[in-house]
């Protein structure tokens, strides 16, 4: 089975032309890096090897440096279903912070948030706690709250670029659809799932309509867009950051934690610490001058 190596360099610092060739010359293989953007992303191609093994070479050679690297059997690496996890991912806020920012407690509700994404803390418990503190506010401070979202760099990119080459994008969310739809449409995902706040006489009511999306749901979800869409699941890709996103990413063809907390990053094969949202892209072979602007 052939593998590639896909290596992504992050911040101005891009020098990757001289560890991609050492790397290639340390896992034998005949062939020079192919690059996807100069100096930033490029695929090494291995012809025989196992993907650990090729792992530990790419750990070896990258040190601390920040290099991130994807390996993949290299058929079938170009997906044709996209779902995106939202907060922290797909834009950069959590909602609920934002929201909390209103009464005051913006510090205590975003330990919790950060706790329960790292799953320390029981995902529902925690979401109905933090959506009880806002009970009362009007609703318009959602529309304030929404002015603060935060698209998080190659989002775009990402949607446009898959969805030009034949591909669906769904963003699944365990925040809420009022924030979600917005992100959805400015960003042309087809489908969204996400909780919807209980509203009445213009206030919020600090509850959430069941059902409540969970880590199930979400792995649910992609299994059945995929069916709905004839696709096997080798088809599909996941990205997200949070605990809430683990069986998502691991259900999928490609599961990529991105920035993901520490108790994720831990239990991913595949992560981008340093890229943005471009990386995902370079994971899959386009290359910069495919990229849907």
């Amino acid at each position: 089975m052939q593998l590639v190596l896909t290596l992504i360099a992050a911040g101005p610092d891009r020098r990757l032309g001289p560890l991609a060739a050492a790397i290639s010359q340390a896992l034998a293989t005949a062939r020079q890096p192919v690059w996807l953007a100069a100096d930033e992303a490029c695929d090494v191609f291995v012809d025989i090897g196992e993907p650990d093994a090729v792992e530990k070479v790419a750990r070896a050679y990258i040190g601390e440096t920040r290099i991130d690297f994807v390996v993949q059997p290299a058929a079938g690496r170009r997906k044709r279903l996209l779902v995106a996890d939202l907060e922290s991912t797909i834009i950069e806020n959590e909602m609920l912070d934002e929201l909390a920012d209103f009464v005051g407690l913006r510090d205590t509700v975003a330990e919790v948030t950060r706790r329960a994404m790292n799953g320390e803390l029981d995902f529902v418990e925690a979401l109905s706690a933090r959506v009880a503190l806002l009970r009362g506010l009007p609703t318009r401070v959602l529309d304030q709250a929404a002015t603060r979202i935060r698209l998080t760099a190659g989002a775009a990119a990402l949607v446009a670029t898959m969805r030009a080459h034949g591909a669906r994008a769904a963003l699944v969310s365990g925040g809420f659809t009022v924030f979600a739809e917005r992100v959805a449409a400015g960003l042309g995902f087809d489908t969204v799932v996400a909780n919807r706040l209980e509203l009445a006489g213009g206030r919020i009511l600090g509850t959430v309509a069941p059902p409540i999306v969970t880590r199930e749901v979400k792995s649910t979800t992609l299994a059945t867009l995929a069916r709905d869409y004839g696709l096997p699941l080798s088809q599909t890709l996941a990205v997200g950051d949070g605990a809430n996103d683990l069986p998502m990413l691991a259900a999928a063809g490609l599961g990529i934690a991105f920035h993901a907390k520490p108790a994720v990053a831990a239990q991913s094969r595949v992560r981008l610490d340093y890229a943005d949202l471009t990386g995902v892209l370079y994971a899959q072979g386009y290359r910069k001058a495919d990229f849907a602007r």
